[in-house]
């Protein structure tokens, strides 16, 4: 299930209309004087892990929206709802909520350790809180599991994008696209990736909206769409839609309280340079969302309206809702943006793995083993590149193993940093036991029964998922092993970090 947030798929309808082609071309030619600014720019390591915390709210916003969305929500995303009805959009509802509740629970503090302990990564934190290089090792290898097959997932989808505009072929398409978004992540940093970010988040924003107006002129309005469904397949538009409520409830947990352990977007509030603007952070963050969730339930219901007519033919696989709405129903300039604005999603997304598995690689396991790295810049850099090359190898191993990496991505995040940071942050009888044993049993339990679906030796029942087991197990195990291990809880905080948690 967990595979959601990533597009999973190996073709794409034949793009390449000069309109949609010169688009493309445009956008990348922006992303590439993103990149070589940022790398004049880029002179520490500080600079190039989290922006030498000098960006704005706006940048902000926009560079975690666009970390946060990917590509799935303008090509898989629609699809999902077509087939699965109204279930799907429980995916989604998550985000009127997740904005505030992160922002509450974890951005200032995440803010306010970064200026008195200094910390730019995420693993780094929650080495902090329980003054442990073990926990802080075992969340960095946690991450670092999770990014490469995350990012096999993605960079596999950007070369399907590429192929379909370009007509390269897949394998040309993959490569050429890990190659642009590592040329601007190794030289810039995560300085390249959040205003080039702030640039894709914007295109997505402005797509998705006038995507969605053109989606309800095609189908006659909400009451049009509403009463074709209801007459064709009243199942779409029941609560759960085809899904039923176990899974549904399953989607808005995992992605409601997931959010608060994916660490490509934490990550970010590193970087603000007025921690007092977060104030404004959730508003903006869930005005955002909701504009570039837009696309993904307007064009969903919509192609399902049009084929229930008979006034388009019914898809052979359901990620073509949105390619073949766009060429039938939108301006060829209009449909170039949006496909400008999923690679936009998916190389936003790219180079936060990036930044965030060559911190992982470099700072954070050489540091559970009480070493560091000399020149942190140059090996960041460095690690940048093997991190990249590895993921785009395995972006082009058989269909099924792809699927099994971007699998687990999602779940593997929340169940490994949700316990130890987010409730570990704001309870002070938290322990590094109970830390390091909720992580290993994230890793173990996500992995291991994957593993299983993926060899199909077992199976949880329908409406249960790996993820929201996996999270659920070791949230209970943060509090059983913490509890047990509870008179050693003061031991594990210093005096500045009670500070930052009461704050």
């Amino acid at each position: 299930m967990t595979g959601i947030p990533g597009l999973i798929q190996t073709s794409l309808p034949r793009l390449a209309q000069p309109t949609i082609a010169a688009v493309a071309l445009a956008y990348f030619v922006v992303v590439a004087v993103i990149g070589v600014w940022a790398m004049r720019r880029t002179r520490t390591a500080n600079d190039f892990f989290v922006a030498g915390e000098g960006i704005g709210l706006i940048a902000l916003t926009l560079a975690a929206m666009s970390a946060t969305v990917s590509g799935f929500a303008f090509i898989g995303g629609p699809g999902l709802v077509y087939v699965s009805g109204l279930g799907a959009v429980f995916l989604t509802l998550s985000s009127s909520v997740t904005a505030s509740m992160t922002s509450w629970v974890l951005a200032k503090r995440l803010r306010l350790l970064a200026e008195v302990r200094g910390v730019i990564t995420i693993p780094e934190a929650v080495g902090a809180r329980y003054r442990s290089p073990a926990a802080q090792g075992w969340s960095a290898l946690a991450i670092l599991v999770a990014v490469i097959g995350y990012m096999a997932t993605n960079i596999l989808a950007l070369g399907v994008v590429i192929d379909a505009v370009f007509g390269t072929g897949l394998t040309a398409g993959v490569w050429i696209g890990m190659l642009i978004v590592l040329a601007y992540s190794a030289t810039g940093g995560i300085l390249a990736g959040v205003y080039t970010d702030v640039f894709q988040g914007a295109l997505m924003a402005l797509a998705s909206t006038l995507v969605f107006v053109y989606a309800l002129r095609a189908g006659g309005g909400m009451g049009a769409i509403s009463r074709t469904l209801m007459a064709s397949d009243p199942e779409f538009l029941a609560p759960f839609g085809r899904i039923g409520p176990g899974a549904a409830l399953s989607l808005f947990f995992v992605f409601g309280v997931g959010t608060m352990g994916q660490p490509h977007v934490l990550h970010k509030y590193y970087m603000l340079r007025d921690p007092r603007r977060l104030k404004w952070y959730p508003l903006l963050m869930t005005a955002t969302l909701v504009m570039t969730m837009l696309l993904f339930f307007g064009v969903g219901v919509t192609v399902k309206a049009l084929v229930a007519s008979g006034r388009m033919p019914a898809l052979a696989r359901p990620e073509e809702a949105t390619p073949l709405f766009l060429l039938g129903y939108t301006p060829m300039l209009l449909a170039g943006l949006v496909f400008a604005g999923v690679a936009a999603a998916i190389m936003s997304t790219v180079n936060s793995f990036m930044n965030i598995g060559a911190a992982a690689l470099t700072r954070d396991l050489p540091a559970a083993f009480g070493k560091r790295v000399a020149d942190p810049l140059r090996w960041g850099r460095i690690g940048t590149v093997v991190i990249s090359l590895l993921a785009a190898w395995l972006a082009l191993m058989p269909g099924a193993f792809v699927a099994f990496l971007g699998i687990f991505g999602w779940g593997l995040f929340a169940s490994t940093l949700v316990p130890a940071l987010a409730i570990g942050l704001n309870w002070e009888g938290a322990t590094r036991e109970g830390a390091i044993a909720s992580i290993v049993t994230g890793l173990v339990v996500t992995l291991g029964f994957e593993t299983m679906a993926a060899l199909n030796v077992y199976r949880f029942p329908t409406g249960v998922t790996v993820s929201a087991f996996s999270l659920v197990l070791s949230i209970l195990v943060f509090f059983g092993v913490s509890w047990m291990t509870r008179s050693r809880a003061a031991a594990a905080l210093d005096e500045d970090v009670v500070l930052v948690m009461r704050a």
